[in-house]
């Protein structure tokens, strides 16, 4: 279970290259946990994103839309892609210190919806 605060001072650095999960969705890109990333180094990257970074951290709250799955992993990607898209999917703003990568095909396990985000649904890992 992630517990989003901001005790961080995780910095957003460069971008890492795009990487193929799923169906490919023409001219879309998202932004994903990098799983082997470790727990610490995610865990730091969400409480940056929630915290300094201003993403939206509601919907992955305890009983609020996008808090199941409950794992970092799962919460982490919302709010990375939530933080990426919010700022115009520039490459450097999905990287979080390595926690995190572009992706250009859909994945696979989409199931959480952003309403703000015009119809495009936002990453919620299963």
């Amino acid at each position: 279970m992630s517990n989003p605060t901001n005790r961080s001072k995780a910095k957003v650095p460069g971008a890492s290259p795009p990487v193929n999960q799923g169906p490919s969705t023409k001219g879309q890109t998202w932004c994903v946990a990098n799983v082997q990333a470790g727990k610490e180094k995610l865990q730091s990257a969400l409480d940056y994103a929630c915290g300094e970074g201003g993403a939206d951290c509601r919907p992955i709250q305890s009983g609020e839309r996008c808090f199941h799955p409950d794992t970092l992993e799962a919460h982490a990607s919302y709010v990375f892609n939530s933080y990426y898209q919010k700022m115009s999917r520039a490459s450097w703003t999905c990287n979080f210190g390595g926690a995190a990568n572009v992706v250009t095909q859909l994945p696979s396990n989409f199931n959480c919806e952003n309403p703000t985000m015009r119809g495009r649904k936002m990453l919620h890992l299963m």
